[in-house]
Protein backbone atom coordinates (compact mmCIF):
# COMPACT_ATOMS: atom_id res chain seq x y z
CA UNK A 1 0.00 0.00 0.00
CA UNK A 2 2.92 2.71 1.22
CA UNK A 3 4.31 1.86 -2.46
CA UNK A 4 1.15 2.84 -3.95
CA UNK A 5 1.13 5.62 -2.53
CA UNK A 6 4.67 7.23 -3.14
CA UNK A 7 4.47 6.07 -6.99
CA UNK A 8 1.16 7.27 -7.20
CA UNK A 9 2.11 10.97 -5.24
CA UNK A 10 5.84 10.58 -7.91
CA UNK A 11 3.50 10.31 -11.08
CA UNK A 12 1.72 13.74 -9.80
CA UNK A 13 4.90 16.05 -9.28
CA UNK A 14 5.95 14.33 -12.18
CA UNK A 15 2.92 15.51 -14.32
CA UNK A 16 3.04 18.72 -12.41
CA UNK A 17 6.66 19.57 -13.17
CA UNK A 18 5.95 18.68 -16.76
CA UNK A 19 3.13 21.18 -17.28
CA UNK A 20 4.90 23.81 -15.64
CA UNK A 21 8.04 23.38 -17.94
CA UNK A 22 5.78 23.81 -20.63
CA UNK A 23 3.72 26.99 -19.64
CA UNK A 24 5.95 29.91 -20.75
CA UNK A 25 6.32 31.10 -17.25
CA UNK A 26 7.77 29.36 -14.63
CA UNK A 27 5.20 29.07 -11.97
CA UNK A 28 5.17 26.48 -9.28
CA UNK A 29 1.66 25.72 -8.15
CA UNK A 30 0.76 28.48 -10.40
CA UNK A 31 2.94 31.57 -8.79
CA UNK A 32 5.42 32.77 -10.93
CA UNK A 33 8.60 33.50 -9.08
CA UNK A 34 7.47 31.08 -6.41
CA UNK A 35 5.34 33.88 -5.04
CA UNK A 36 7.93 36.48 -5.01
CA UNK A 37 7.38 40.29 -6.03
CA UNK A 38 8.98 40.76 -9.44
CA UNK A 39 9.12 44.65 -9.21
CA UNK A 40 10.93 44.43 -5.86
CA UNK A 41 14.02 43.02 -7.75
CA UNK A 42 14.44 46.55 -9.18
CA UNK A 43 13.15 48.91 -6.56
CA UNK A 44 14.45 46.85 -3.64
CA UNK A 45 17.38 45.06 -5.04
CA UNK A 46 16.49 41.72 -2.77
CA UNK A 47 13.87 39.34 -2.75
CA UNK A 48 10.65 39.97 -0.76
CA UNK A 49 8.06 37.93 -0.82
CA UNK A 50 4.61 39.01 -2.28
CA UNK A 51 1.03 38.67 -0.85
CA UNK A 52 -2.04 36.28 -1.97
CA UNK A 53 -4.31 39.92 -1.45
CA UNK A 54 -2.02 41.64 -4.02
CA UNK A 55 -2.34 39.41 -7.20
CA UNK A 56 -2.65 39.65 -11.27
CA UNK A 57 -2.81 37.15 -13.58
CA UNK A 58 -0.31 37.69 -16.55
CA UNK A 59 0.29 34.84 -19.30
CA UNK A 60 -1.52 32.08 -17.45
CA UNK A 61 0.34 32.56 -14.49
CA UNK A 62 -0.67 34.30 -10.22
CA UNK A 63 1.72 37.07 -10.07
CA UNK A 64 2.08 38.54 -6.14
CA UNK A 65 3.61 41.66 -4.92
CA UNK A 66 4.36 43.18 -1.54
CA UNK A 67 3.16 46.35 -2.15
CA UNK A 68 -0.25 47.97 -4.00
CA UNK A 69 2.62 50.78 -5.90
CA UNK A 70 4.56 47.13 -7.23
CA UNK A 71 1.17 45.71 -8.39
CA UNK A 72 0.46 48.95 -10.43
CA UNK A 73 3.59 49.51 -11.70
CA UNK A 74 3.95 45.67 -12.50
CA UNK A 75 -0.41 46.15 -14.47
CA UNK A 76 1.01 49.33 -16.38
CA UNK A 77 4.08 47.32 -17.53
CA UNK A 78 4.55 44.03 -17.06
CA UNK A 79 7.39 42.88 -19.49
CA UNK A 80 9.38 45.37 -17.79
CA UNK A 81 9.25 43.61 -14.42
CA UNK A 82 8.86 39.89 -15.27
CA UNK A 83 11.82 38.14 -15.51
CA UNK A 84 13.48 36.56 -18.98
CA UNK A 85 12.46 33.65 -20.25
CA UNK A 86 9.74 33.10 -17.97
CA UNK A 87 11.30 33.02 -15.36
CA UNK A 88 13.17 29.75 -16.29
CA UNK A 89 17.28 29.61 -16.12
CA UNK A 90 19.00 31.80 -18.34
CA UNK A 91 21.99 30.04 -18.55
CA UNK A 92 19.59 26.66 -18.94
CA UNK A 93 18.03 28.24 -22.34
CA UNK A 94 21.54 28.90 -23.53
CA UNK A 95 21.82 25.03 -23.52
CA UNK A 96 18.43 24.92 -25.34
CA UNK A 97 16.45 23.62 -22.48
CA UNK A 98 13.82 24.95 -19.60
CA UNK A 99 15.34 24.33 -16.09
CA UNK A 100 13.54 25.71 -13.03
CA UNK A 101 15.26 28.70 -10.90
CA UNK A 102 16.12 29.31 -7.66
CA UNK A 103 14.92 32.92 -6.13
CA UNK A 104 18.69 33.60 -4.88
CA UNK A 105 20.23 33.12 -7.91
CA UNK A 106 18.45 36.62 -9.64
CA UNK A 107 20.49 39.60 -11.53
CA UNK A 108 19.47 42.18 -13.37
CA UNK A 109 21.35 43.04 -16.26
CA UNK A 110 20.78 45.95 -18.44
CA UNK A 111 17.29 46.39 -16.72
CA UNK A 112 16.24 42.64 -17.13
CA UNK A 113 15.66 40.11 -14.76
CA UNK A 114 17.53 36.81 -14.81
CA UNK A 115 17.07 33.53 -12.55
CA UNK A 116 19.36 30.55 -12.70
CA UNK A 117 18.87 26.90 -11.76
CA UNK A 118 21.45 27.49 -8.84
CA UNK A 119 24.47 29.34 -7.57
CA UNK A 120 27.03 27.43 -9.37
CA UNK A 121 24.65 27.96 -12.28
CA UNK A 122 24.81 31.65 -11.55
CA UNK A 123 28.68 31.44 -11.56
CA UNK A 124 28.22 29.70 -14.98
CA UNK A 125 26.14 32.86 -15.96
CA UNK A 126 28.46 35.53 -14.88
CA UNK A 127 31.03 34.78 -16.65
CA UNK A 128 30.22 35.88 -19.96
CA UNK A 129 26.51 37.35 -19.70
CA UNK A 130 26.55 39.18 -22.74
CA UNK A 131 27.17 36.41 -25.04
CA UNK A 132 25.17 34.42 -23.07
CA UNK A 133 22.33 36.57 -23.16
CA UNK A 134 22.23 37.18 -26.94
CA UNK A 135 22.42 32.93 -27.06
CA UNK A 136 19.25 32.87 -25.07
CA UNK A 137 17.31 35.44 -26.58
CA UNK A 138 17.90 33.58 -29.84
CA UNK A 139 16.87 30.43 -28.53
CA UNK A 140 14.08 31.28 -26.41
CA UNK A 141 11.03 31.74 -29.22
CA UNK A 142 11.78 28.09 -30.35
CA UNK A 143 11.94 26.99 -26.81
CA UNK A 144 9.11 28.83 -24.77
CA UNK A 145 6.29 26.88 -26.29
CA UNK A 146 7.43 23.28 -25.68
Amino acid sequence: MKRTIIIAVLALFTIVEAKAQKSEIFAPGGKAIKGYDPVAFFKESKPVKGADSLSYTWKEATWLFSTRQNLEAFKADPDKYAPQYGGYCAYGLTQGHKAPTQTDTWTVVNDKLYFNYNSKVKELWTKDQPALIKTADEKWPEIKGQ
